[in-house]
């Protein structure tokens, strides 16, 4: 046996303490992408709930600085820092750097506590560039600052407070998580969840670089949480209840509205238990029960609602929240997001039965409207199963009875089979003659198809566009008839036009699709083409362009080989360092439009930039900033301070708050603005800093000279010398903008939309089911208001508008 074979002892490797953490991340966050970096968030936030679930906390703070780093400061009672007996060291620093240290793992401390995986704020630490956690405990406040999860210096005392509490800034390690930018609205939806499911507690969101900022105070719980998520279109006022048993602690609030959707929202110590679980077992038999055996004893009740009713009959329109909390949760499933604790299902069943019994036997109106919205419900789910029947029997559903419309492949092999849904006849007619007939199929679809969302069953089997799109597939229709191994294709291609209206048709399929073929989704079959947006063509030249990225690149290599660039002190740049270099002033323009739409001018940025040495956020709350520098941004007007301030308490609040140090630039028109000294460390800072070097490299004075065939252009900056260059390049060339799929003959559609080896798809996935659902709901729904909120939040970010 060779020596790099043999396996002994020293084969095994030992991570010590946080090194494990750092070297498999996902085993203790999930993942490294953008669901990983929100989840240290929540392990932060989580310690803080802790806290307001003992009684100790009721106003929390989350800020995301323009570093991206995150401080979270609560008026708990602040993490001990006396020593610890087994340690000997101080409790703040084992809690921050040992696994599974901390208060929430023996039930004395925290009868109940939240965290996913249990792993503790350590995980926080380990997979963060830098973690400070300040303590007000005992008329002290206490300061330690790690990076990458290493103490840099013992648990110091440095000050006095009377305020109590913990504060903790960190900054996630790019070397460890692919994304950086946190998501306003996920981290927001959390932070709304925690406040309805711990009433009294008060929740304050801020981000710095949108400036967006939400207060989530919910006094009213989980009744105030249906009440909202119903925009008061409630049949009935909503039923709630609660309960202990066996330790265990059960809450409950129920609506029907007059929609057909079902929206059931789960949590277990304050985690959402997507997946569902015992407790939602428990509710689901709680609630069919006590209808059915309401109808059965009550007198009152005219025959015609005397009939028994199914699990899915009682859920029709119903928005229920389960909120139960457990000693020690068991969790299951994929994503750990199920609960697995059988005992809760009896626990809940009995507190929700009860409790439902309660109020029926108060408030026989309330209840006379949810029966007469459950026997609906049943009616027409016998009247979808018929119709259903009706149309198979007629064979209008059936593989035998394909839509006259459809123009199918030869093939009968689904693996290589395709079906492009079209938008209208004309698109079907270039379509038809483009396709390779051996393998595609072509469905045109005429107007925009039905919006499911909104429609019942047996509504939507009567369209005749849905009904087209049901048939050509031959997967089946409903909750217990699709079989996906009829399913006809493999590729499912949703082909629509580049406008807004093409957009629409899109989101209206895709709509169809979520709701009815969610497992056709998971396993890969619905994607979507992606014709080019722009056709270049000069004589005999043609090229197709898919985005305004790929026309950047196309200009820029086309013009370097026109052009050159004058650069007093050196040769002239051509060819391919001026592709380079062009290349990088598209990357700084990329920067500078992100950095403007955090609330950063062009004019003021670039200047920061080119400033003579680069800005450290540490050496100015330390130092300030240096004479060059004032001197600098002076030369450019802009008078210059550094700002100390505190977060002030408002209305008497007992959080202790942090230091925060602000540059605060005026500008001669008096226009001030306050740029925290984080932002010096953003990625975005650090990245404009490097490509701006990069391209001092090549011209220091940048003083360019654009020389075109015979003429000579003076450019006045690097944005200018890009525009011009750009400009350039079009000319002599005729540049097409398509928005329409009929625009483009046959060849033209086969060429660069429907050809396997030449095309792009995009394939349809669902990452976070519930997320879109919910996202469905909003958008598709028949409520306006939260469409119009979310217009209104999205509105700065659309970078391209139809009108």
């Amino acid at each position: 046996m060779t020596k790099a074979s043999a396996y002994t002892a020293d084969s095994i490797t030992v991570l010590e303490g946080l090194a494990a953490v750092r070297m498999r991340p996902a085993m203790y966050i999930g993942s490294t992408n953008i669901n990983g970096l929100h989840h240290l968030v929540y392990e932060v936030i989580d310690n803080s709930i802790d806290e307001a679930m003992a009684g100790y906390c009721d106003h929390i703070k989350v800020t995301v600085h323009m570093d991206n780093s995150v401080s979270i400061v609560d008026n708990g009672r602040g993490i001990p820092v006396d020593i610890h007996p087994k340690e000997n060291r101080p409790a703040l620093e084992v809690v921050m750097t040992v696994l599974h240290a901390g208060g929430k793992f023996d039930n004395d401390t925290y009868k109940v506590s939240g965290g996913l995986h249990g792993v503790g704020v350590s995980v926080v630490n380990a997979l963060s560039e830098y973690l400070e956690v300040t303590v007000s405990r005992s008329g002290c406040r206490y300061y330690q600052r790690y990076v990458r999860g290493v103490p840099q210096a013992p648990v110091a005392m440095v000050g006095e407070t009377d305020k109590t509490g913990t504060l903790v800034r960190f900054r996630p390690d790019e070397e460890i998580f692919e994304e950086m930018d946190f998501q306003y609205d996920v981290l927001a939806k959390r932070f709304e969840e925690l406040a309805y499911l711990n009433p009294g507690i008060k929740i304050e969101f801020f981000d710095e670089k949108s400036q967006n900022r939400d207060l989530f105070k919910y006094d009213g719980g989980l009744p105030l949480f249906v009440k909202n998520k119903n925009q008061d279109n409630g049949i009935h006022k909503i039923i709630s209840g609660s309960g202990d048993m066996e330790g265990v602690s059960i809450d409950f609030a129920l609506q029907y509205t007059a929609g057909y959707k079902e929206n059931m929202y789960t949590f277990a110590n304050n985690i959402r238990t997507r997946e569902g679980g015992t407790h939602l077992q428990g509710f689901k038999t709680a609630l069919t029960r006590a209808i059915n055996t309401y109808i059965q004893n009550s007198a009152d009740l005219p025959k015609k609602l005397k009939q028994k009713v199914s699990g899915d009959d009682v859920r029709e329109g119903l928005t229920a929240i389960i909120s139960v909390k457990i000693p020690s949760p068991q969790f299951e499933g994929q994503t750990k997001t199920k609960l697995g604790n059988s005992e809760v299902a009896g626990y809940v069943a009995t507190v929700v039965y009860e409790k439902l019994n309660e109020f029926f036997g108060e408030n026989p109106k309330d209840v006379r409207l949810v029966i007469e919205k459950v026997i609906d419900a049943a009616r027409a789910r016998d009247a979808a199963r018929r119709a259903k029947e009706l149309v198979r029997r007629k064979g209008a559903l059936s593989d035998h009875s394909l839509p006259g419309k459809l123009a199918d492949c030869q093939s009968k092999d689904p693996a290589e089979s395709e079906v492009f849904i079209v938008e209208g006849d004309s698109a079907g007619g270039s379509a038809k003659q483009g396709r390779n007939p051996k393998f595609q199929a072509i469905l045109p679809l005429r107007g925009k198809i039905l919006n499911v969302e909104k429609t019942r069953f047996d509504k939507m089997l009567q369209n005749k566009e849905i009904k087209a799109l049901i048939t050509a597939m031959g997967a089946g229709i409903g909750e217990d008839d699709v079989d996906l191994s009829r399913l006809r294709y493999h590729k499912i291609i949703i082909m629509t036009d580049a406008d807004v209206d093409g957009a629409h048709i899109r989101t209206l399929i895709l709509t169809f699709f979520f709701r009815h073929y969610e497992e056709l989704i998971r396993q890969g079959y619905l994607y979507i083409a992606q014709p080019p947006l722009y056709r270049v063509h000069k004589g005999s030249f043609e090229r197709y362009i898919k985005d305004e990225a790929e026309m950047s690149e196309f200009l820029v290599q086309r013009v370097a080989e026109e052009v050159s660039l004058a650069v007093p002190g050196r040769t002239p740049v051509e060819a391919e360092e001026l592709v380079s270099l062009l290349n990088k002033i598209l990357a700084l323009r990329d920067v500078v439009v992100d950095v403007a739409n955090m609330g950063i001018p062009e004019a003021l940025f670039m200047r920061i930039v080119n400033a003579p040495t680069p800005l450290e956020a540490d050496v100015l709350r330390t130092s300030g900033p240096d004479g060059a520098f004032c001197v600098h941004m002076a030369e450019g007007g802009y008078a210059l301070e550094l700002v100390r301030e505190h977060d002030e308490p408002q209305n008497g609040e007992a959080l202790d708050s942090e230091a925060r140090y602000y540059l605060r630039f005026t500008d001669s028109n008096n226009h001030v603005l306050r740029l925290g000294v984080e932002f010096f460390n953003s990625k975005r800072y650090r990245r404009a800093l490097d490509l701006t070097a990069r391209i001092g490299e090549v011209c220091p004075a940048q003083v360019w000279t654009i020389r075109h065939r015979d003429a000579e252009l003076e450019a006045s900056g690097l944005f200018d010398l890009l525009r011009q260059v750009l400009d350039l390049a079009q000319k002599g060339i005729n540049v097409q903008r398509y928005k329409g799929l009929g625009e483009m003959n046959p060849d033209q559609l086969w060429s660069t939309t429907m050809n396997p080896e030449a095309r792009t798809l995009l394939q349809v996935g669902i990452e976070d089911a519930v997320e879109a659902d919910e996202l469905f709901s909003k958008l598709m729904g028949d409520k306006v208001e939260p469409r119009r909120e979310f217009i209104e939040r999205n509105a700065l970010l659309v970078t391209d508008l139809d009108i």
